[in-house]
């Protein structure tokens, strides 16, 4: 089962689009590894997917984390890791390699690294192992504007950087692309060029003030939340609520 089959049927098996971001504050290794699994069993009736970037994978390694990720699948759940990997392409095939073998399923890429001797063999190797590449269309943080909302010039004139980097998503075969919460109208947008097809995630529900019913309506298909429900006194309580809110 390839990496958009699995998390697909992981949202309709749960009833749930959300993907549990699993970004903890800095503290002991044994007392991260503590809280992230608590959260981790508290929170996954309630998400399809795992995400998790260098917030536990630094201080845990991969070794460390793969536990989380062996749980994550026992439970039903696809693993993403948050990795925005972009460096030359032999790199690129290391690091992707790694994370694959530690048990993720699909990891994020930035497209600034272009596709020959960027990209393209991290492409050729998640694809031929069935793992999927999410490549990021617009982040989620307010500076995200200074970069992604550049103006570019392609073969059609001139459009916003973000327009180009979706196309080049588009034409490399992407999984997926993260298109920030706190920008419905650029989920919208996007929605609107790539179709029905490519699996877009929305992260910045909650602290950064993206709304999960707003970023589902404007065409996400998977909205990612961290510190709402990890900093919560009651994670499940959090993501049922937020599952609450999307059918009201």
């Amino acid at each position: 089962m390839g990496f958009l089959e699995f998390i697909r049927k992981a949202r309709g098996d749960k009833g749930s689009p959300l993907v549990l971001a699993l970004d903890l504050k800095p503290d002991k290794p044994s007392k991260l590894m503590r809280r992230a699994r608590s959260i981790l069993e508290a929170v996954a009736p309630y998400a399809c997917a795992l995400k998790l970037n260098f917030h536990l994978i630094l201080p845990l390694g991969l070794s460390g984390v793969k536990p989380l990720l062996d749980r994550a699948h026992d439970q039903g759940m696809a693993c993403i890791a948050d990795v925005k990997l972009g460096d030359i392409g032999a790199t690129n095939e290391v690091a992707a390699r790694h994370f694959f073998e530690a048990g993720f399923d699909a990891l994020t890429v930035s497209p600034l690294a272009g596709w020959e001797g960027g990209l393209e063999p991290l492409f050729e190797l998640a694809h031929g192992a069935g793992k999927g590449v999410i490549v990021l269309a617009y982040m989620s943080h307010p500076g995200a504007s200074e970069t992604f909302g550049l103006r570019a010039v392609g073969p059609a004139g001139e459009i916003p950087l973000y327009r180009f980097f979706v196309q080049k998503a588009l034409e490399w075969g992407a999984d997926g692309l993260v298109v920030g919460a706190t920008r419905p109208e650029v989920i919208r947008e996007v929605r609107e060029v790539v179709g029905p097809h490519m699996a877009l995630f929305s992260p910045g529900v909650g602290v950064q003030g993206g709304r999960a019913r707003e970023a589902l309506d404007a065409g996400a298909d998977f909205i990612i939340v961290g510190r709402s429900i990890t900093e919560a006194e009651d994670p499940a309580g959090a993501a049922k609520a937020i599952l609450k809110s999307l059918s009201a």
